[in-house]
């Protein structure tokens, strides 16, 4: 049982008020102060400190409530009030406690005030509580509680109470309307957000500023810029003069959107700007990659003599980390030091995340070793750090390090380990998390349960995956589509179909990523009718604008049919200029089918719209090779030799034992690479056995047949399957992760090997999952 709820049915507080209030408060010793407040007093502070709070409230014990203008229930609700803002809601709630147990009239005012103390500890199952109270004694009638209630269920995560709740008031203000659009917001369920926007126009509910400013920070987060557009022309044309908040929101959604003009105009426009518009504005800027614009509104703040202010400064360095502005995030960094700016924990996370981010690993962990009482966001900044630069062991000693110092991780921080695992296809590893997070009792939400769920389906165990989607009571949209994502990656376009079925017996709707999932299963499954109905399904019936990656989705599933007109008459007439999402899938599809004419000009748009980009250029220089034009392939690589650009090598990754080997390409570097090589000398030979002839077509060098076999031996996959070989029990599944596509004489050579040696080998290259098992493979050599 909840503490404060047994506190309201068997009190530990004593049977006076001022008995129980005394035992967590002392009469202050301040003899001057305690003289000032020992007369009447006619005036409560608006703001009180704790201990301005316990030293009123020491005075209102020892008066016993009667020496004041105020009536006791007032200074109670000030008493509940005063501790919650001065983050001691306990205490507010051990006097709401004492006060139901002494049958004292506990009306209107003070509920929401108690709501406010749950909230802040989310205590749901307390605030329940309240709810039946105020409905068994007719407060809930009163509009105030109820939005008091709305907030608390909202603020506790439960979205789905304070819906239906808000659906049967009898009354709603526009406050009710506001909150209920702030709660589905906080909870990311923003079409549920629109909604209720949309319902407020038909019923002609007149906004208050503040619902105004929770709307437009709505359209700024889904980046729906034309609503937005439609509530500044209703703005201005139903208001005078927008405030600096309204106006600051506005900023935000216009700079977010891109829209870099108009915010500015709208900025330009305010007469006295706050710290929040300007941190809008420059973060804007940030945003859209606009650096030097930034750094100098930023300079122009400092010489108007605007401080910025901790908020302002971390939500730059936050935006300096998903733009990747390292030179930007390094100055911010310089300022604060260079102006002995006090650094908050919430800053400090924020400077490690910012470093990780941009990739400087080393940054990120010299200013982390330097902050001091780090809490469990700081130390999770740091392992997410080591997870975008792939280091997976540091990560996993920092996690041990950071238990040991006495920190429990949270929810937050198990994702991050899991996402790690996941990325690296270490299963071992992502069970170990997943015993632990059952183990230590981490509270599962949705983000950790769909965080298990893609783990196990990323390491290659879809069968995992399947179960704990099947064990999990409540399904939200991302577990949908993580599952259905997962279906699509392993080739399983019949269970990905029935799965989308499933959602629609049940009523959950689909989204746009929904969708992407369901055309990438249709795509690597061979399904290309089932993916043009789905295509048209989207439309007609969900009402889903198609983006870039749907028109991608389908360029690749007639290319991979081997529809090469018709995928190309897609990205003429869609109303989207192509991408590099659009071009590639085309260059994968005419490498496929050889197709030199189309496959060169796709390969020349990808080195236009991105010429720094080492891939595009090694995929032209490989349709030369294709076609035998073998000074066009000295071409291609003298000029990426010129402008320092080097092909990315191939990569393998075997888990053994809890550790992640590495392989590329010709490897000697491993310590058992001796080892490794005799037991590539064997495969070599049983494959020779059965039949097996090395297609050098996939090796696009200049050099003798013998030489190319030699090169295809020791690709990075084969070195980590023989590494595998040696180094587990036979029959132990073998689980490599590539970072290429798997090139199609290894697809065939694997394919035998798991027969010869009876193992299930399972690898993942940058497209797919292939399951080998008995001489096959799971996607029917259609990849």
């Amino acid at each position: 049982m909840d503490p404060t709820i047994a506190a309201i049915k068997h009190p530990t507080l004593s049977p006076s008020l001022s008995a129980s209030t005394t035992k967590f408060i002392q009469i202050p010793k301040n003899e001057t102060l305690q003289y000032q407040l020992q007369s009447p007093f006619h005036i409560l502070p608006e703001q009180p400190t704790l201990e301005q709070t316990r030293q009123i409230h020491a005075l209102m014990i020892k008066t016993h409530f009667n020496q004041t203008k105020f009536s006791p229930s007032a200074q109670v609700n000030f008493l509940i009030t005063s501790y919650t803002k001065n983050s001691q809601p306990h205490n507010a709630l051990g006097i709401y406690a004492y006060l139901r147990r002494v049958d004292y009239e506990v009306d209107n005012f003070m509920v929401p005030a108690v709501l406010k103390a749950c909230s802040f500890v989310s205590m749901t199952q307390l605030g329940k509580e309240i709810h039946g109270f105020a409905v068994k004694n007719g407060l809930i009638e009163d509009v105030f509680v109820s939005n008091a209630l709305i907030q608390m269920y909202s603020e506790c995560e439960s979205v789905v109470s304070a819906r239906l709740l808000f659906d049967n008031m009898d009354e709603r203000d526009v406050v009710s309307w506001s909150t209920m659009i702030r709660s589905y917001v906080r909870s990311k369920l923003y079409g549920e957000s629109l909604e209720i926007i949309r319902k407020m126009q038909i019923l002609q509910v007149t906004p208050s500023e503040v619902a105004m400013i929770s709307m437009v920070n709505l359209f700024a987060q889904v980046k729906h810029i034309e609503m937005g557009k439609t509530m500044h022309g209703y703005v201005t044309r139903n208001l005078e003069k927008m405030g600096v908040h309204l106006t600051t929101a506005f900023v935000d959604m216009y700079a977010k959107s891109g829209n870099l003009a108009s915010a500015r105009l709208l900025f330009n426009g305010l007469n006295q700007k706050s710290i929040v518009s300007w941190t809008a504005m420059i973060a804007g800027y940030i945003h859209c990659n606009k650096l030097e614009e930034g750094v100098k509104l930023f300079a122009r703040m400092i010489e108007e003599r605007i401080k910025p202010n901790e908020i302002t400064l971390l939500s730059l360095v936050i935006e300096c980390g998903f733009a990747g502005a390292l030179e930007l995030g390094k100055q911010l960094h310089a300022y604060i030091l260079r102006n002995r700016i006090c650094v908050s924990l919430a800053l400090a996370t924020a400077l490690v995340d910012m470093y990780g981010k941009c990739g400087e690993i080393r940054n990120a962990k010299a200013f982390f070793d330097t902050v001091k009482n780090k809490d469990v966001m700081t130390w999770t900044a740091m392992i997410a750090a080591y997870a975008q630069a792939h280091c997976i062991d540091q990560a996993f000693d920092l996690f041990v390090k950071m238990r040991d110092n006495g920190v429990r991780p949270n929810q937050v921080t198990m994702a991050t380990m899991l996402s790690l695992c996941a990325e690296a296809g270490a299963l071992d590893m992502g069970k170990w998390v997943h015993t632990y997070v059952d183990r230590e009792v981490v509270e599962m939400d949705m983000i950790l349960k769909t965080a298990l769920l893609e783990m196990y389906a990323n390491c290659g165990d879809i069968d995992g995956a399947w179960r704990l989607f099947r064990e999990s009571k409540d399904q939200d949209i991302g577990m949908w589509n993580t599952m259905m994502a997962g279906f699509g990656m392993h080739g399983c376009g019949k269970e990905a179909l029935e799965l989308f079925s499933e959602m629609e017996r049940v009523g959950a709707r689909p989204n746009d990523i929904t969708f992407i999932g369901l055309l990438h299963a249709c795509s690597h499954a061979g399904l290309v009718e089932e993916g043009k109905l789905f295509f048209e399904k989207m439309v007609h019936d969900f009402g889903l604008v198609p983006k870039i990656e749907h028109y991608g989705c389908m360029v690749d599933i007639l290319g991979r049919a081997g529809l090469l007109d018709e995928a190309y008459e897609i990205i003429k007439n869609m109303p989207i200029k192509a991408n590099t999402i659009i071009w590639s899938a085309l260059l994968a599809a005419c490498k496929l089918h050889k197709n030199t004419v189309l496959g060169e000009m796709a390969a020349r748009q990808l080195v236009y719209l991105e010429p720094q980009n080492c891939g595009y250029n090694v995929s032209i220089s490989n349709i030369y090779a294709v076609a035998n034009r073998w000074n066009d392939v000295a071409g291609v690589r003298k000029s990426m030799k010129n402008r320092g650009m080097k092909k990315e090598p191939g990569l393998s990754s075997i888990e053994v034992n809890g550790y992640v080997h590495e392989f590329i390409m010709g490897d000697k570097a491993h310590p058992q690479i001796e080892k490794i090589n005799d037991m590539v000398s064997e495969i070599g030979k049983k494959l020779k056995e059965a039949g097996y002839i090395a297609d050098t077509s996939a090796v696009l060098q200049n050099i003798d047949e013998e030489e190319k076999e030699t090169a295809l031996n020791y690709h990075s996959e084969k070195l980590a399957i023989a590494f595998g070989l040696i180094s587990t029990a036979p029959g132990t599944p073998i689980r490599i992760v590539k970072n290429l596509r798997v090139c199609k004489d290894c697809h065939t050579a694997t394919k035998l090997l798991s027969k010869i040696y009876q193992r299930v080998i399972i690898v993942r290259d940058r497209k797919r999952f292939h399951h080998f098992r008995e001489g096959t493979c799971s996607c029917g050599d259609y990849w």
